[in-house]
C-alpha cells in the first residue's frame, strides 16, 4: 500500500529530527525525555528520594529519566495500556489503570505511599479526526488528574501533556482548582506545529 503523502512527510520529520538522533545517541527510548529533563530543569518537580507515578510510560522514555533521579530512596510507579521493557528502579503495571483491578494493583504497589508528583505523557490513538482526537485527548488528562487527586500528597506536583483546542481551557481551570501553582510549558522538543504543551500544577491542595 501506497504511504500518503502525511505519512511520509511524517516519516521524513521524524528521520531528521535532531531530537530522535539525539535520543539514539544518548540511548533515550524516546525524544520526549528531553521534554521532561526541560520541565525539571525549569519547575525542579522530581528528585532524590521521590515517589513519582508515570501514567501512560511505554516505551518508557520519561521513566528512564526520573528512576535515577529519585534513586535508590525514590520510587517509580508506571503504568501503560502497551508494553515496556524493564528499567532498574521501575514497577511497570500494564494495563488499563481506570480498570479497578489494575488500579487496585497500582495501589497495592504503592503500599501506602503518597505520591510527590504524577507526570502524564499520554496521547490517544490518532484518528485523523481533529475534534474527535481532541475529546479523546481531553479524556484522556482528565483521568490523569483524577488519578494524581487520589494519590498525591499535600503538596506534590502534577505534569502533564495536553492539546490545545476544544476543552483546553476548562481542563486548565480545573487543574488551577487542585493546585496552588499552574504553569504551561512549550519545551523545545515539542514540535513547534504540534498543539501540544504541558501543564505543570505544583503545590497539590489536597
Amino acid at each position: 500500500m501506497a504511504r500518503s503523502k502525511t505519512s511520509k512527510k511524517w516519516m521524513d520529520e521524524h528521520v531528521n529530527d535532531p531530537y530522535v538522533k539525539k535520543a539514539q545517541m544518548d540511548g533515550y527510548r524516546s525524544r520526549a525525555s528531553y521534554k521532561l529533563l526541560e520541565i525539571n530543569e525549569k519547575d525542579k518537580l522530581f528528585g532524590p528520594g521521590k515517589v513519582v507515578m508515570d501514567l501512560g510510560s511505554a516505551p518508557g522514555g520519561w521513566s528512564q529519566i526520573v528512576a535515577p533521579a529519585v534513586g535508590d530512596s525514590g520510587r517509580v510507579i508506571a503504568s501503560d495500556i502497551l508494553p515496556m521493557d524493564s528499567i532498574i528502579g521501575v514497577d511497570f503495571i500494564q494495563g488499563d489503570f481506570t480498570d479497578e483491578a489494575v488500579y487496585n494493583q497500582i495501589l497495592e504497589t504503592l503500599n501506602g505511599d503518597q505520591v510527590d508528583l504524577v507526570i502524564s505523557d499520554m496521547a490517544p490513538n490518532l484518528s485523523g479526526v481533529n475534534t474527535t482526537d481532541q475529546y479523546a485527548s481531553i479524556y484522556l488528562v482528565e483521568l490523569a488528574l483524577d488519578m494524581a487527586r487520589n494519590v498525591l500528597k499535600p503538596g506534590g506536583n502534577f505534569c502533564a501533556k495536553v492539546f490545545q483546542g476544544v476543552g483546553y481551557d476548562e481542563y486548565v481551570k480545573d487543574v488551577r482548582s487542585s493546585f496552588n501553582k499552574v504553569i504551561i510549558r512549550k519545551p523545545a522538543a515539542s514540535r513547534p506545529r504540534s498543539r501540544e504543551v504541558y501543564v505543570v500544577g505544583k503545590g497539590f491542595k489536597g
